[in-house]
């Protein structure tokens, strides 16, 4: 760098896509849409203005963020357009009446739906769903709105990480270019904390101290269950699976625990909540249950078989398409050197996976009379109409953050934290996740924009690397139950229009505790 411009300002002028993209989102209220334009336009300004990155640099770093981009939206497309087949058909609604029948007993009615459902939903749709689809069902059943809605945003958030067929994580990895199988262990730990944490919440929202007291065999018995299912299945290599057949289990478990004689009650079966009725096909038929969970055995049967059977894992892998990468320089000497780019396996990609079950689940629903022709439109109406947003925000956030790191700008950053917070960085480190999830609404994003800041922290450090990026995701994670863009659509479903703020001054404090556990237990990690 010129010795004409103090260090501190480079730094600042570093962290000033960041900021934009953090102060349009907070204060303004702009939506991930259009922050995130205004942060890569920042980036744009900086990077080839101050940290001298010419023309082919940023050429290349926005061709190299298509790639990644694509990566990580082919999952997100395909995981609505699953969702959107199966609601349609009144899957999740059969689901979700089949819980709330399944106990009387108020405490094991919220932890099953707030914390339990919930993760579940996260694990096949995400990006706001596990709320707006179960907070109106608690209200149905008699729960407070603003209760109905606080916990359900805690109750998922310890899913995001490895939800949505793991698209957060396999950003992790896409962005920081270590594998999956040296981040997950320390990311199943820390998530694993996470998800006790969340129960405990959820059960201290309802009735503090005294509820959980009475709740706690339940959360060992469900927590336990969740966060060893995701862990093991996310060390052995199936992290797409990881998230909703955590929930899956947490279920199955659930009901176990509802025949337990401490949460046996005799109270009267509370209604169905409005609006979750719909149970029958085109031609009236009710689906089943069997029917409302089979796509999800499909899913884990095809991930499964494309993961582990060799034989099918190496045909659907045999068309990759990917991109060579010069060395490129800044003016300021700043070099990238020549690499790779992210490959993306056409048919054996996580989002094709998801692409086959979806079609199969489709047939299947109108062979059965649950779906109909006309059925499609809507569906893909849906699915385009939810996935844009979100799509250019991620666009946009990949394109900032590719610029960042080509032109210095993250290394910049990295320096100015390690030798401002030096070996106390694992305190903080989640809480940076925390911080991107909350700015951007997606911990996806927070992993697009953090996880390379976060590895060059830990590496000029010199602690673990991996311990650091399951403390950014879990942070990341976390930040879902505090980020306004998704306490607004709870908020939305629950008639509680206006009223975020009652929602976010009980999220936001349960929030914070939680992170600076798992800052603690990070820390703990590290300094053994």
């Amino acid at each position: 760098m010129t010795n004409s411009v103090p260090p501190l300002l480079y730094w600042l002028l570093a962290a000033a896509p960041i900021a934009v993209v953090l102060v349009l989102m907070v204060f303004f209220r702009w939506g991930g849409s259009k922050a995130g334009p205004a942060g890569w336009l920042a980036a744009l300004i900086v990077g080839s203005l101050v940290f001298e990155g010419g023309p082919q640099l940023l050429a290349y770093s926005q061709l190299e963020a298509v790639l990644l981009t694509v990566y990580v939206l082919y999952i997100i497309w395909m995981a609505l357009a699953l969702f959107r087949v199966v609601e349609t058909a009144g899957a999740i609604s059969v689901i979700g009446q089949g819980i709330v029948r399944l106990t009387t007993d108020r405490l094991l009615q919220l932890l099953i739906l707030a914390w339990t459902f919930s993760a579940f939903l996260q694990g096949v749709a995400g990006f706001g769903v596990p709320v707006a689809v179960v907070a109106p069902l608690l209200i149905g059943l008699g729960f407070d709105p603003v209760i109905a809605v606080a916990s359900t945003a805690i109750g998922h958030s310890w899913s995001v990480s490895f939800g949505d067929i793991a698209s957060s994580f396999n950003t992790l990895i896409a962005t920081t270019g270590l594998t999956g199988w040296e981040l997950a262990p320390w990311s199943g730990t820390f998530l694993g904390v996470a998800c006790l944490c969340c129960g405990m919440a959820v059960v201290h929202i309802y009735g503090k101290w005294q509820a959980l007291r009475r709740g706690g065999v339940a959360i060992l018995l469900i927590g336990g269950s969740m966060a060893l299912t995701q862990y093991l299945l996310a060390v052995n290599g199936l992290w797409n699976l990881a998230g909703f057949v955590a929930g899956m289990v947490g279920l199955v478990v659930g009901v176990i625990v509802t025949r337990l004689p401490m949460y046996r009650t005799r109270a009267a079966m509370p209604p169905v909540a409005k609006g979750t009725e719909r149970t029958a096909g085109a031609d009236g038929k009710t689906l089943p249950l069997w029917l409302a969970v089979l796509p999800y055995l499909v899913l884990i049967v095809l991930v499964t078989a494309a993961e582990m059977w060799d034989p099918l894992h190496h045909a659907l892998n045999q068309l990759k398409v990917t991109a060579s990468f010069p060395e490129v320089r800044t003016g300021l000497g700043w070099a990238t050197p020549a690499r790779v780019g992210k490959k993306i396996s056409v048919f054996g990609h996580a989002g094709a996976l998801l692409a086959y079950t979806s079609v199969l689940t489709y047939l299947i629903y109108r062979a059965t009379g649950h779906l109909k022709r006309s059925d499609l439109p809507g569906i893909l109406g849906r699915t385009v109409r939810s996935a844009i947003p979100s799509s250019i925000g991620i666009i946009s956030m990949v394109g900032m953050a590719m610029i960042m790191a080509r032109c210095g700008m993250t290394n910049t950053l990295a320096t100015g934290l390690s030798s401002a917070v030096g070996q106390a960085f694992p305190l903080i480190s989640p809480f940076i996740g925390l911080l991107g999830a909350f700015m951007t609404g997606s911990n996806t994003n927070s992993n697009v924009v953090f996880a390379p800041l976060q590895k060059s922290t830990a590496e000029l450090i010199g602690i673990s690397v991996t311990a650091i990026l399951a403390a950014q995701t879990t942070g990341g994670s976390l930040g879902s139950m505090l980020a306004p863009a998704k306490v607004i659509v709870g908020c939305s479903t629950a008639g509680l229009e206006g009223q975020e703020g009652r929602v976010m001054r009980i999220t936001v404090v349960y929030g914070l505790l939680i992170t600076a556990i798992i800052g603690l237990v990070t820390w703990l990690v590290i300094a053994r």
